[in-house]
């Protein structure tokens, strides 16, 4: 996972330790694992590299109650098998390379012409353990009792490292390609497949990396699925690209085709929701329409979503959520996770969700509100939003959201900081909504500042949105000569507020006025 393109991440939204237990014990591919390693036994051989040797794979097949006609099977029990090795399900003990290499020449002698062709019941016996000697063993490894006997973490740590053989399994070319580049002497030519291992995972792991920025981009985890050619363009088509060029297209065709093939391999282990490329299409159309539907083609309003699902459709499982967000977590990504600070302190919860989505943000706060007494917590929030810093504002505007629910427990903490001069407008807004006797009215400055404070936040949340014009128009409209006063006060985004008043006001004449209010502003600082 590449912490350089994406450093910062919305959070995301998690099932618990014990749901995703769950979830990742019945994912096919790992049920399976553990199958085989539960089976590993004294009777099991394995090869050089700890694969099963091939007479094996017929029992393993049916131990997995796989379907013994299907060519597939074969294929599914090995790759299951090597991920019971690869996370420690299975212990084995591996073949002596060299040792087993000149016994497969003793027995080639053997049966050369000239060979004796029965040595006696001593020989027999010394065949059979030499036979023996050919190949390796496996056993159950200490790890398989976690998968009953452990914590909901040590049974996803385990499917975290069946996670890792998969993804590495999925960056290697397909097999069609490996035959292609055989040369005459039966070895891949990798000038031929341009393969390189390093680029590919790099590839795999930026496709992953989009999808969960897209995942959780609206409030934590997005429900609908992302069609495949829009996947493919995220890799392929430069961000200031307008309109793809028939190169670019092609380009995000064979990312599309590769990709197809590589989430095939990454469901089964439970990380995604895949709905394929309909090889009928492929059969139709040939190798020039996934083209033709990039990231416009996908989105476009004349395909219906069953036309858009035809090119392919993923979905990150909540477990692949998990997943992903761990190795970002590894490679040094900051990929926080909602519910993260419920044991962190007011400081830390409003720097935080300051930069959420809205949606996150209210999640977050009702999650560390839970367990604290709300007149305690109450003034923590206070405390925490007080400052002249950049950010200052928009933990203000946290605070005020955290505290909208509460009700009359908070009062005592809005009461103590009517004085203050960042906290009292605040207070008087929240205190007045409730309908509470003997607030103070706010003197003139309060007003002007709360005003200033209150544009700073939105700023700093959403940047300039369409709704922030009404709220300038609205804040300014019951104050006559606000323009007059207000380059005056003492916060120090006000000559910045004033600009961007100037820019978004929709009377000409306002504007004009923030304009030359921000001018004043800016002349008054060191």
């Amino acid at each position: 996972m590449s912490a350089e393109s994406h450093p910062t991440l919305p959070p995301v939204r998690l099932l618990s330790d014990a749901e995703l237990a769950r979830d990742a014990l019945a994912a096919p591919l790992f049920a399976r694992a553990v199958r085989l390693a539960r089976w590993a036994g004294p009777d099991t051989r394995v090869d050089v590299g700890g694969e099963l040797v091939a007479a094996q794979l017929p029992d393993a097949v049916a131990v997995l109650g796989l379907d013994a006609a299907d060519e597939d099977s074969p294929v599914y029990a090995s790759q299951a098998w090597r991920v019971a090795v690869d996370t420690g399900l299975v212990d084995v003990t591996e073949p002596d390379e060299d040792e087993a290499a000149d016994e497969a020449a003793d027995a080639a002698a053997q049966e050369a012409p000239g060979a004796a062709a029965d040595e006696g019941a001593a020989d027999g016996d010394r065949g059979e353990a030499e036979e023996a000697r050919d190949f390796g063993t496996a056993a159950p490894g200490e790890d398989l009792a976690l998968v009953t006997g452990g914590a909901p973490g040590d049974v996803l740590d385990l499917w975290l490292a069946a996670l890792d053989t998969v993804l590495a399994d999925a960056a290697v070319p397909a097999l069609d390609d490996l035959v292609d580049a055989l040369d005459a002497g039966g070895e891949i030519d990798f000038d031929q497949l341009d393969w390189n291992p390093r680029r590919e995972a790099d590839f795999l792991d930026g496709v992953l990396a989009n999808l969960y920025l897209l995942t959780v981009a609206e409030g934590g985890a997005a429900d609908s699925p992302v069609p495949l050619p829009v996947l493919a363009a995220s890799m392929v088509v430069p961000d200031d690209m307008g309109e793809p060029t028939d190169a670019v297209l092609e380009q995000v065709s064979d990312a599309m085709m590769r990709l197809d093939d590589q989430f095939r391999q990454l469901e089964p282990i439970g990380l995604v929701e895949f709905r394929p490329v309909d090889e009928d299409l492929l059969a139709e159309a040939g190798e020039e329409e996934p083209a033709a539907a990039g990231p416009e083609g996908a989105e476009g309003d004349d395909e219906d979503e069953d036309d858009v699902a035809r090119y392919g459709m993923v979905r990150l499982t909540p477990l692949g959520l998990y997943g992903i967000r761990a190795r970002m977590l590894e490679a040094g990504v900051e990929a926080p996770a909602i519910g993260e600070l419920a044991d962190k302190g007011a400081d830390a919860l409003l720097d935080a969700i300051s930069h959420y989505p809205e949606g996150a943000a209210q999640a977050e706060i009702e999650q560390w509100l839970a367990d604290r007494a709300l007149p305690a917590a109450a003034a923590e929030l206070l405390a925490a939003a007080k400052g002249d810093d950049e950010s200052a504002p928009l933990r203000r505007l946290r605070c005020q959201q955290a505290l909208a629910p509460a009700g009359a427990q908070a009062e005592p903490a809005l009461r103590a900081v009517l004085d203050d001069p960042q906290l009292g407008g605040l207070a008087r807004v929240w205190l007045a909504e409730r309908g509470a006797a003997d607030v103070p009215a706010p003197d003139g400055a309060m007003v002007f500042w709360l005003t200033v404070d209150t544009i700073a936040a939105q700023l700093g949340a959403d940047g300039e949105t369409e709704e922030l014009p009404a709220l300038v128009e609205t804040l300014t409209a019951h104050h006559a000569g606000f323009f007059d006063e207000v380059w005056r006060v003492e916060h120090p985004a006000t000559a910045d507020v004033l600009e961007a008043m100037g820019r978004l006001h929709p009377d000409k004449k306002m504007a004009k006025e923030a304009r030359k209010a921000a001018f004043k502003a800016r002349s008054r600082q060191p």
